[in-house]
């Protein structure tokens, strides 16, 4: 059987970003792979540090689009730890509401993206469309479809009156039927179990090794989730179900999603029932930022998503690095890939839901 190298990517139908993969295959079968990043260039932590604190919460939530939320909510609460600010019981809640809703819609896209890779375009379309309602949550709620502007220094830029309340709950009573529907389909159904059960497996063990975070190690069995090991916002007074799969292949992380979106709906409802009152910010004025560094963290929908900020008595950050849960992840593939079929490859890569801008930096 004859040896070959496949190039895929830069650009390639897979993902909408470039990467770029240098595969070595024996007849069908992946024998190696070499994956080489850094075709995006974005300069971004470069441009941080040329604009003043509060100017980086807008730029910190175009680094990526569907962790947009999850960017400028880590960096505030770095920046809330340096300066000492007590963010409100109400916007802590808020903080939560917003963080959820990103993360079903982040999970759908995934979920769908993989009934599009394996062949099953009418599921695809199914699962876009119950996203969408999402989608007008999010443009109801904030005024937004993707950059949902929704924190701010010391609390969050939004509030939710009775109207609202009333249409979350509406909307999430007509989400929450399809997403059990979706999550029953791919449960059973041959076309997608067929494709993606028993396959890219990772272990428990080279999960830990690799250091993958986020739905990618809860599928191979790693009890590890942000909002419970280290509560943020209003988590720690939330109900925070943890799952996790043991067989670590596509379907796992695929599942693992759905459910997760799943709980994401009741987490909203719980923040709904027990929102507190107060103000949403926890000051009108723009706090003094002091000299100091922090480290913050939170979960978002990939996964573990840690800010490190340093300041110096200028307005604007010294320094600001952030790791993405896609960079832990990547290391990943190398195993995930060993052994499978090229016609597997884009369900693979597909499985870790990476995102090479927030990656590149």
């Amino acid at each position: 059987m004859s040896n070959f190298t496949i190039p895929v990517g830069p650009l390639h139908v897979a993902l909408e970003e470039p990467m770029y993969f240098r595969i070595d295959v024996q007849g069908e079968t992946v024998e190696h792979v070499n994956i080489t990043a850094g075709h995006v260039h974005r300069g971004v932590e470069y441009l941080i540090t040329k604009r003043n604190v509060f100017q980086n919460v807008v730029l910190t939530e175009r680094i990526c689009s569907l962790c947009s939320n999850s960017h400028p909510q880590a960096y505030s609460m770095a920046i809330e730890q340096i300066a000492g600010i007590k963010v409100p019981p109400r916007a802590e809640y808020l903080r939560a509401i917003a963080d959820e809703i990103k993360r079903v819609a982040s999970h759908l896209f995934n979920v769908g993206i993989l009934a599009h890779l394996v062949g099953f375009e009418s599921m695809f379309m199914h699962v876009m469309e119950v996203r969408e309602r999402m989608q007008d949550i999010k443009e109801t709620i904030f005024g937004n479809r993707m950059d949902i502007g929704a924190n701010t220094i010391g609390g969050v830029r939004y509030d939710i009156d009775p109207a609202s309340i009333g249409y979350l709950r509406e909307q999430l009573d007509a989400l929450l039927p399809d997403v059990e529907e979706i999550i029953k389909i791919y449960n059973t159904d041959a076309s997608i179990l067929r494709r993606t059960k028993g396959i890219g497996v990772l272990s428990y063990d080279e999960a830990i090794d690799c250091g993958v975070i986020g739905p990618v190690a809860r599928a191979a069995g790693v009890n590890y989730d942000v909002r419970v090991k280290a509560p943020y916002a209003a988590y720690d007074r939330l109900e925070v179900p943890v799952h996790t799969l043991k067989d670590g292949d596509v379907w796992s992380r695929a599942m693992i999603r759905l459910m997760e979106a799943r709980t994401a709906i009741d987490l909203i409802r719980q923040c709904l029932d027990t929102l507190p009152g107060g103000p949403t910010v926890a000051t009108e004025e723009r706090p003094a930022i002091p000299p100091g560094e922090a480290i913050a963290k939170c979960e978002a929908p990939r996964g573990e998503l840690i800010y490190y900020v340093r300041m110096t008595d200028s307005p604007k950050p010294e320094r600001v690095k952030w790791r993405v849960p896609s960079f832990p992840n990547w290391d990943a593939l190398g195993i995930m890939l060993k052994k499978a079929k090229v016609s597997d490859i884009a369900i693979i890569v597909n499985s870790i839901d990476p995102c090479i801008s927030c990656t590149e930096r």
